[in-house]
Parts: structure tokens; C-alpha cells; sequence
């Protein structure tokens, strides 16, 4: 008989804003398996998580990664340290867990002098505790198997992971904030492996797949699977939209910034969004970053082609 799990979403309480950073929790007999590990920032708050349930850190036994951007991630190295924990991560992010010199260099060029009060410490992965990932591949934790899927798009280092019919999409899902009388979704694009053709191709895996559950890191669930789906692909049609409208002007990165910013407020605006939840959306998913992660994509992509 299959077991049910217990899921706790862990609200990571970043930047003093509720329901922007989700660690998930789950319980098994043997410890607990964690889905994402949130930054380095929100360590003490993770701790507290763990603590309100009647846990400690030192009960981790499994931590899947959905991909190595901070705000997933930071806190890795420094959970695996604390519990022996071992940490699942694609191939393409495995080197920077090890070894994340460069990934901290890259994230220092965008965030500057707000490194330390965005993402706090990043320590390593013990090699002998890090989990290289391949496409497909089932991981044992307790009762529960997860399967993993390389799923582009955002990032060429992500995984979404299985959990029966739940799927944890990391942010391939998109961002979806619970706030104001309607739905709303929209997609992180940070430099510099924003790509839409394969983000279309990652949903349509993820739609061949029997999840009546989809779990953003940014943030909690939802039932409505195909809604949520259909709306990461609207969101990349728009997108386009804007680029194919905007980007001809060739506009120095901060004016790009304050028009992508004035189209995400005005949307946002048509949709009656509350003030607290626009503030989670632009905590979980920065306007300006993403403006950064179109550039890039149509200078490469767009005009090198």
C-alpha cells in the first residue's frame, strides 16, 4: 500500500516577507527529507521551522535541490554540515555546490554590496555527501521515491522532482503568491540561461506527467495543474510580446529595468493585487533581474542568431 506523505510547507520568512522562500518538509520514520534548503540568510529561520514542528537539523537525511540559485541553495552546504544530510543537485549545478566561487563572483556582479543581507553565508557540499543527478532518476528516501526531471528553461541546472503525483517545480513553475481575489503566476527570467524555447519544452514534459499537485518554491501548492501550467506558457507568450515590442529600441539595462518594472505593475494593477503580495512577488522574483535575464537572452539568442 503506497504511504501518503506528510508535507509541511516552511515558510523561509525572507526579508521580513511571508510567502516569497518555501523549504519543504517531509517526515519519514528514518528523519526528514527536504525540498530545497532556502539561502543562507534564512538558516536561523529554517531552524525554527524545524524546531516549532519538534524537529532538529540534525534529523535531515535527504536535501533535493531543484537548482543552485541562491535563494534555493545557499543553505546547503551549511544543512549538510549540520546533519550529514545527503544533497541531490543536476550535474550542471553539482561543480559550483563543491566549489562556489564562481557563483558567488556572478551573484556579486548583480546584487553588490546587498550579497550579504539577500543570500547571508554559502558554504560548500561535502563531496562525499553530494547526489549527481541524471534525467529520470529515482531517489530513495525512506518510503518515498522521488524521480527527478531536467527541466530547463529558466535554468540549464534545474530539476523538478516527482513525489507520486506531486511536483515540486522548483521555479521551471513559475512564481504564484496566494493574495488578492484572482490567480496569479509569473516567471523569474535571471541571467544568464533564460530561454524560452526550452521552458516550453519543460512544461510540455511536465503536462505528460500525472501531477494533480504542483509545488513552487515560491510558493505552496496548488491543485490546479493544468491552469498553472497553461499560465507559465502565457506568461512566456507575453513575454515575447514585450521583447519583440521593446527590445528593438535598444535601451541602456536601466531604463530596460524601469519599463519591464512599469508593464509588471501595470499587470499587476489590472489584476487587483494587494500591496503585501506585490512585495512577495517582487522579493521572490526581482522586476530588474528578470529585465537583466531578457537581455541577455535576446543579445545572445535574438540578435546573434
Amino acid at each position: 500500500m503506497k504511504k501518503t506523505p506528510l508535507i509541511h510547507t516552511l515558510d523561509l520568512n525572507f526579508l521580513n516577507c511571508q510567502k516569497a522562500i518555501a523549504s519543504y518538509l517531509i517526515p519519514y520514520n528514518g528523519g526528514l527529507i527536504l525540498v530545497e534548503s532556502g539561502p543562507g540568510s534564512t538558516q536561523g529561520e529554517l531552524k525554527n521551522n524545524l524546531s516549532r514542528l519538534g524537529y532538529d537539523l540534525g534529523q535531515v537525511t535527504h536535501l533535493l535541490l531543484t537548482h543552485i540559485h541562491l535563494d534555493h541553495a545557499g543553505a546547503a552546504g551549511w544543512v549538510a554540515a549540520h546533519s550529514g544530510a545527503r544533497v541531490y543537485v543536476h550535474p550542471r549545478g553539482a561543480p559550483h555546490m563543491l566549489d562556489p566561487t564562481r557563483l558567488l563572483a556572478s551573484a556579486a556582479r548583480i546584487y553588490q554590496d546587498r550579497m550579504e543581507e539577500l543570500w547571508g553565508e554559502f558554504h560548500p557540499v561535502p563531496e562525499g555527501q553530494l547526489v549527481v543527478l541524471e534525467d529520470g532518476q529515482e531517489i530513495q528516501a525512506g518510503p518515498y521515491t522521488f524521480r527527478a526531471l531536467d527541466t530547463p528553461g529558466h535554468a540549464n541546472h534545474h530539476m523538478a522532482y516527482l513525489l507520486d503525483d506531486i511536483c515540486f517545480s522548483g521555479d521551471v513553475g513559475g512564481v504564484r503568491i496566494h493574495g488578492g481575489g484572482q490567480r496569479n503566476l509569473r516567471i523569474p527570467m535571471p541571467p544568464p540561461e533564460f530561454h524560452p524555447p526550452r521552458w516550453r519544452e519543460a512544461i510540455a514534459r511536465l503536462k505528460k506527467e500525472k501531477i494533480t499537485s504542483i509545488a513552487p518554491t515560491h510558493f505552496g501548492f496548488f491543485d490546479d495543474v493544468t491552469w498553472h501550467l497553461d499560465e507559465v506558457l502565457a506568461q512566456l507568450d507575453a513575454v515575447e510580446e514585450w521583447m519583440q515590442e521593446v527590445m528593438p529600441r535598444g535601451l541602456e539595462i536601466e531604463q530596460l529595468r524601469e519599463e519591464f518594472l512599469s508593464w509588471v505593475k501595470t499587470r499587476a494593477d489590472a489584476l487587483g493585487l494587494e500591496a503585501g503580495t506585490l512585495d512577495a512577488f517582487e522579493k521572490a522574483n526581482p522586476s530588474g533581474m528578470s529585465a537583466d535575464g531578457i537581455k541577455r537572452y535576446w543579445d545572445k539568442y535574438i540578435q546573434g542568431s
